[in-house]
């Protein structure tokens, strides 16, 4: 069995085929592994400033969260404090309606609890008044605008 030199030249270029596809293959798969490294790195990165970002925005959320906080008790606080005189109103709604009545101050001051101050505002906001006599023109005058 002797082997021509034809075929023992075709053996040697199916070896040398085979042997240059390893080495292409070698050199894909690097080049691959190499680019799927890059990629990698890429993403990480990536990856670091979205979460940067997010740390960013939580900071901000917590902030705002704070404002609207105190913002919430700037307004609520008003509230409060027109909440507290409408308490003490009844007695002042009573003193009120005295007044109109005609009542003295120093009945507004024992009956309903209020100082000279404030009875004397009451009764000047809500007693009765005297009615100034009209004046009387004479010929020369009119009214007439």
């Amino acid at each position: 069995m002797t082997v021509s030199s034809v075929e023992m030249l075709l053996i040697a270029a199916r070896a040398m085929f085979l042997l240059l596809s390893f080495a292409l293959a070698t050199v894909a798969f690097t080049r691959w592994r190499r680019a799927a490294q890059a990629h990698t790195a890429q993403l990480q990165a990536n990856h670091q400033v979205v979460l940067q970002r997010l740390a960013d925005l939580e900071a901000r959320v917590a902030a705002t969260n704070v404002a609207v906080s105190q913002l919430g008790e700037r307004v609520e606080r008003p509230q409060q404090l027109a909440a507290a005189p409408a308490a003490a109103s009844p007695g002042y709604q009573i003193a009120i309606r005295l007044a109109k009545g005609g009542a003295p101050r120093e009945e507004l001051i024992s009956k309903c609890g209020l100082s000279i101050h404030e009875a004397e505002l009451v009764h000047r906001l809500h007693a009765p008044q005297a009615r100034p006599p009209a004046r009387k023109t004479g010929p020369g005058h009119s009214h007439a605008a």
